[in-house]
């Protein structure tokens, strides 16, 4: 078999990608959403958020359009953007139709994935304790929704993926919440370690039954802070 050759072609390399402005507001407004610094039923007045990340109208509207397609905002006439509100009704049936897509995930992930992304998946662990070790909540938090869609992704399965990530970024702000107080994130952290375990053994009925229960306690935690 003949190695090829074009992969070493200049016109071959895949530049990398610069974020661009509309991708760093549209992060910037999202982070503040789910830290709370925009409030949940909190209108979004345009001048002043614009103000404080030093840009004009014409990228955060855009950066808002983006986000109400997310969820997390909502356009309402007469008021602008508005920082979504999640009952705690809305937001038990999003977590257990998230729970039954892990469920359904978890056999899938254990035969699917391949030894290198299942190592993947544990060094971004290491990394996300790490942030937990500084208590860097953010940081901490990102990576761990990273690490969850990536899970969900390795099941192979493009529309379980596609309603995941829907129902995942809708949830961002009250799951952030929902670890707020520090026994809370512990028993988090508790729970990603039996994921972990469950993953690296391709345990499919103890990975199922790890994830279903973190997205079980999740719900606990997240009723206490509504």
């Amino acid at each position: 078999m003949k190695v090829r050759e074009a992969m070493s072609s200049p016109s071959e390399v895949i530049p990398i990608e610069r974020p661009t402005l509309h991708m760093i507001v549209v992060s910037r407004i999202r982070d503040m959403v789910i830290e709370g610094t925009l409030p949940a039923g909190a209108r979004i007045h345009e001048g002043q958020v614009g103000e404080q990340l030093g840009i004009s109208r014409t990228p955060l509207r855009e950066a808002l359009k983006v986000l109400a397609s997310e969820g997390l905002v909502e356009l309402v006439p007469s008021r602008g953007a508005v920082v979504t509100t999640l009952t705690p009704k809305a937001a038990q049936d999003m977590l257990d139709v998230l729970k039954e897509l892990e469920a359904m995930a978890a056999p899938l992930i254990c035969e699917n994935a391949s030894d290198e992304e299942i190592a993947e998946i544990c060094q971004l662990h290491d990394k996300m304790l790490g942030f937990y070790a500084t208590r860097s909540r953010l940081e901490y938090f990102k990576l761990n929704q990273q690490i969850h869609s990536r899970l969900i992704s390795l099941a192979g399965n493009e529309s379980l993926s596609l309603v995941y990530e829907i129902l995942q970024t809708r949830m961002k702000r009250i799951r952030f919440i929902g670890d707020k107080k520090e026994d809370s994130w512990q028993a988090a952290v508790e729970d990603h370690d039996k994921i972990i375990e469950a993953l690296k053994s391709r345990n499919g009925p103890r990975l199922s039954a790890a994830m279903v229960e973190h997205v079980t306690s999740s719900w606990e935690r997240i009723k206490r802070a509504l």
